[in-house]
């Protein structure tokens, strides 16, 4: 857990240690079968891209191509890791030189890196099975998990958590594999067809990551206040969802009075964040609407053709994406913010088939011209004002 330079703020082996250990074993499934699983899962990945960038009008940049890899639970610990790690450097310098390089910084960084690693450890652990597949784009190459030329860039494909969903909704497995792999390697043509993409959402984060507070008390009183409004800002008080919708008030399950301290639906990620991060993460919002939307657009666009049992896939993957697994599990969610994810799917695939409706593929297409012609919080919801500002503009 230490670097050259200093005692590192998060201690990354152990995180990868803890995720490890506390995620849940897969499926059960012969050696045989999981081989057949991965020859399956990577000649579906092939299969995708001829697909999807015959649907799309999309292809791949010069230099640019990624690879595709099969992963198991702690594969994509590692690989998410390796990414936090990569892209935290500048403020993890920055929060060592904040502290300084005296015994009592030294120290203080020492035990902080281990809590930090723990806490990150069990949030992987929790993510690492609901992950079906991931277009990584920030982490470094590796001998285990080869990247782009250029640095960063892989489509991870989580083998025993799709097996698992394949069988919790008793479809097709063949058929599931092949719709998992369409949605994926939409987004993998995205970044390697738009190089520009990558670079701009990395300096996002990275305007996110300079705003940040490195004062860890002001940061502990915010993360303080914001889970008493959780928790309803009086002790004793356990606030549960009472809908998987976070624009839903919190309310306690026995039918209590709703807390005095609501959260208007943010997360808890949300409520340590400052005004000027905020707008950053509007920004970043759309973005990734636009880009699972558009996911889910060419999925279901293509997936007639290829997949023949489609509309039972779609209908019962959407039942369970709505449902959660179990309580526990929609409070995770909502703290963490993922349901705003669910949001992001319905709302991106929306504006994708508004726009191409309106003028086509091709003109939904001049979508990934330069960060400027990327659509605005507001034209999520209103891809009318996105067509006009993009096509009937005074630059059209």
């Amino acid at each position: 857990m230490t670097s050259i330079g200093g005692v590192e703020m998060v201690d990354w082996k152990l995180a990868v240690t803890t995720a490890s250990r506390l995620a849940r074993p897969g499926p059960e499934i012969s050696r045989e079968e999981a081989r057949e699983v991965v020859a399956e899962l990577r000649g579906h990945a092939v299969a995708a891209e001829e697909h999807v960038r015959a649907f799309t009008g999309m292809a791949t940049a010069a230099g640019h191509d990624t690879p595709v890899l099969v992963v198991d639970r702690p594969g994509w610990i590692e690989a998410n890791v390796a990414g936090f790690r990569s892209l935290l450097k500048p403020l993890m310098t920055k929060m060592r030189a904040r502290r300084g390089n005296g015994p009592g910084g030294m120290i203080a960084g020492a035990v902080g890196g281990k809590v930090t690693g723990v806490e990150l450890g069990v949030l992987l652990s929790f993510l690492s099975s609901r992950v079906l597949g991931q277009y990584e784009t920030f982490a470094p190459a590796t001998r285990e998990l080869p990247g782009a030329p250029d640095g960063g860039g892989r489509l991870l494909l989580v083998a025993p958590n799709i097996v698992h969903v394949e069988r919790e909704l008793g479809v097709d497995p063949h058929d599931f594999r092949l719709w998992v792999c369409l949605h994926e390697e939409t987004h993998r043509t995205q970044f390697t067809a738009v190089p520009w993409l990558r670079d701009h959402l990395e300096a996002e984060i990275q305007a996110f990551l300079a705003e940040t507070d490195v004062d860890a008390g002001t940061l502990l009183e915010r993360l303080s206040d914001a889970v008493q409004a959780f928790t309803g800002g009086r002790r004793g008080e356990t606030a549960e969802p009472g809908a998987t919708d976070t624009a839903t008030d919190t309310a306690t399950e026995s039918g209590a009075h709703a807390p005095e301290r609501n959260t208007d639906g943010r997360s808890l990620v949300d409520l340590v964040q400052t005004p000027a991060q905020r707008e950053i993460l509007a920004r970043v919002t759309a973005v990734m609407s636009l880009l699972e939307g558009h996911a889910d657009y060419v999925m279901d666009g293509v997936g007639p053709q290829i997949v023949p049992s489609v509309v039972e896939i779609r209908e019962k993957f959407q039942r369970r994406r709505a449902a959660g697994a179990n309580r526990l599990d929609q409070i995770l969610r909502r703290l963490l913010g993922l349901d705003a994810k669910l949001r992001q799917y319905r709302d991106g695939e929306r504006f994708v088939r508004a726009v191409v409706e309106e003028v086509g593929m091709e003109g939904f297409n001049r979508v990934w011209t330069s960060p400027n012609t990327l659509p605005t919080a507001a034209e999520i919801t209103h891809p009318g004002e996105w067509i006009a500002r993009v096509h009937r503009g005074p630059e059209a």
